[in-house]
């Protein structure tokens, strides 16, 4: 059996992105044989190659994180929308910034691309898979499995990754309602 991550096809609707964590190399299989899997979970799986396009014959769950993408996002929340201001002032392509609760405990990281000149359509690069999100998700120090939202928002000119330490507190809770795909 092989890791991957799954992710939404950008090709069709019936169809998972199986995306190997570290090649990013791709491979589409048919939806229907990952029942039960959703996007950003890490699974071992064999593959049967035989026929007209792979398909996955067993599978297990390694990590439970999910990953939500939402284009035109709004409202930016408001540690996103400093970074972001911080980034584009220090000149910088990218910032993070470790967000906490009213507790000072460690929530969540976001990290914030700015939109640079000539640019590629980052969100769509991570949607896509052909830009791993696994890079960052290395760098959390909090054990998986995490919330993962990348958002393209529609009042700043950048690309937010923001990561929820756990999928069962507040603050995955209160994300997962403000950019819910509607």
């Amino acid at each position: 059996m092989d890791e991957y991550r799954v992710l939404t096809s950008p090709r069709a609707d019936d169809e998972r992105l199986l995306l190997d964590p570290d090649t990013a190399d791709p491979t589409y299989v048919p939806a229907a044989s990952l029942d039960g899997v959703e996007p950003g979970n890490r699974i071992r799986a064999t593959l049967d190659w035989t026929g007209d396009e792979p398909r996955v014959t067993d599978h297990e769950l390694v990590e439970a994180t999910r990953f939500h993408f939402r284009r035109d996002a709004t409202p930016l929340f408001e540690a996103a929308a400093d970074c972001w201001q911080e980034t584009v002032t220090s000149g910088e392509a990218m910032g993070s910034r470790l967000l906490r609760n009213t507790d000072s405990d460690p929530v969540g990281v976001v990290y914030v691309f700015a939109e640079q000149a000539g640019a590629r359509d980052l969100f769509g690069e991570f949607a896509g898979g052909t830009k791993p999100l696994d890079p960052l998700l290395d760098g959390v120090t909090a054990d998986p499995p995490h919330e993962v939202f990348v958002l393209d928002p529609a009042d700043h000119r950048c690309v937010v990754v923001c990561v929820a330490f756990d999928p069962d507190r507040r603050f995955a809770e209160t994300m997962r309602d403000t950019y819910r795909r509607v």
